[in-house]
């Protein structure tokens, strides 16, 4: 019996360790920040069953925000995009789990509020494009530079989660 749990928790923190689940890189913008959505933003994907390895609460330099959102810099609203960024402390985080980038963009909801469905962070939480709350990734590729722009890989947690065999086969 001893010999079984052991196993159990060394594939358990094997798995955690080693990447074999996708990361993600989630950001609650400052008026999410502003408006205490934090808790309730983490307790959706906590429920959701996907597993914390890197948060922090900062104020993003313009530096940052600029290589952060490259993709968009040809389009008129960028420059305000950055300056809205800027205007407060942001949550960044890095989450772990099965699909995690395809589901997180799932409960994210889409860009414009308006066409975000009930339930979701967006069709809950936001009424204009410019304050929609929450940034996430919109690939893998993505959430892996976007991981690498805001943490360091070795600050990141690699942590055995003892539900995951209640969450993953």
């Amino acid at each position: 019996m001893i010999c079984s749990v052991l196993i159990l928790f060394a594939n358990i923190f094997h798995s955690a360790c080693t990447g074999v689940n996708e990361r993600t890189f989630l950001a609650i913008k400052p008026d999410g920040v502003q408006r205490h959505l934090i808790g309730e933003i983490i307790r959706r994907f906590e429920k959701k069953g996907f597993k914390l390895v890197g948060m922090k609460l900062m104020q993003a330099s313009e530096d940052l925000l600029k290589e952060h959102y490259i993709a968009l810099c040809d389009r008129p609203f960028y420059s305000r995009l950055v300056e809205y960024m800027r205007s407060g402390p942001i949550v960044a985080m890095v989450w772990q789990g099965l699909d995690v980038v395809k589901t997180a963009r799932a409960m994210i909801g889409e860009t414009n509020p308006a066409d975000s469905r009930p339930g979701t962070i967006r069709g809950d939480f936001c009424i204009e494009v410019s304050k929609n709350v929450i940034h996430g990734s919109d690939s893998i590729e993505s959430a892996q530079r976007e991981i690498s722009l805001w943490f360091h890989t070795d600050k990141l947690t690699c942590w055995a989660d003892s539900t995951e065999h209640w969450i993953y086969e």
